[in-house]
């Protein structure tokens, strides 16, 4: 471990609301330090207020360059260290492929994909001259299993985690751990004030998504998944000597995993002997598994 888990410091992003908010305020009071950061950093005074000196309120939108590399820098000037990234930065976009503008597009890549991996590599070189730490990065599971209506919102978990798997293999030499968080639905406003519906609505498509769509946005505010119980399990996977690659939260998302990988198998199976028939001929192959 880096250094004792007392004094460990943790920079979350989107810290003002949701699971970011959730995870400051049981890191701060298990004594550890935070540097909490918000669009609005007023949002976040109490807790710079009740928890002086073991926080650091900056400024930080994540699609903002300078605020990126300003708010690891003020971090790392006032406490020393950054021990534990948390990516958790960002929202939903709801509707059809074809229904989605080219600028909401790409304004869910900036913050959810872009965000967090320009301030992954702002932290890296902090982690690896330390020779120690976590990144953490909030995917979805939505990040694994892809849903009709939210296409756009899982291609950018989709590519966060294939960011994640690949860093994962590279940080390792140096002690530093990625752990990807999967969450289902949980009680926070990712449904409702944060989540962005498509102004246009194809007809075509109303049998197909139409009944997702009315199910996220009545969900809020009725998801079973406890904020505070994924937080408690986040910090236990930091304190792990061997934290899972992928943390999955919630007995949905476990469920939507387990069919995919299912799915996936018998899939992979079913069309194994054309896969493998590719190979030149008089080229020996062989696949595993069967």
């Amino acid at each position: 471990m880096a250094n004792s888990s007392q004094t460990r410091v943790w920079l979350i992003t989107g810290s003002s609301t949701g699971f970011g908010r959730t995870l400051a305020e049981a890191v701060l009071d298990q004594g550890e330090t935070v540097v909490l950061t918000a669009r609005k950093p007023q949002q976040v005074e109490d807790l710079t207020a009740k928890f002086p000196g073991r926080t650091l309120a900056g400024r930080l939108d994540v699609t903002n360059p300078t605020e990126v590399r300003e708010v690891v820098k003020q971090a790392i000037a006032t406490f020393g260290r950054i021990d534990v990234l948390v990516n958790n930065a960002g929202y939903g976009t709801l509707g059809a492929i074809e229904e989605v503008s080219d600028e909401d597009i790409r304004r869910q890549f900036d913050t959810n994909v872009f965000g967090a991996l320009d301030l992954t590599r702002a932290v890296l070189p902090h982690l690896r001259q330390q020779r120690s730490g976590h990144i953490i990065n909030f995917s979805s599971v939505g990040g694994f299993v892809s849903f009709p209506g939210s296409g756009i919102y899982c291609s950018t978990k989709f590519a966060l985690e294939g960011i994640s798997e690949a860093l994962a293999q590279e940080v390792a030499p140096f002690g530093i751990k990625v752990i990807i968080v999967e969450p289902g639905a949980f009680r926070t406003d990712f449904s409702g004030r944060s989540l962005v519906v498509s102004d246009t609505q194809i007809a075509d498509y109303e049998p197909v998504i139409g009944q997702y769509r009315q199910w996220v946005q009545d969900i809020d505010g009725q998801q079973q998944g406890d904020p505070k119980k994924a937080a408690s399990a986040i910090i236990q996977a930091v304190n792990s000597e061997n934290p899972p690659l992928r943390l999955t939260l919630g007995a949905d998302a476990v469920n939507a995993i387990d069919a995919k990988l299912k799915s996936v198998k018998a899939e992979l199976d079913a069309w194994r002997q054309v896969a493998v028939d590719t190979a030149f001929e008089g080229v020996t192959v062989s696949a595993i598994g069967g």
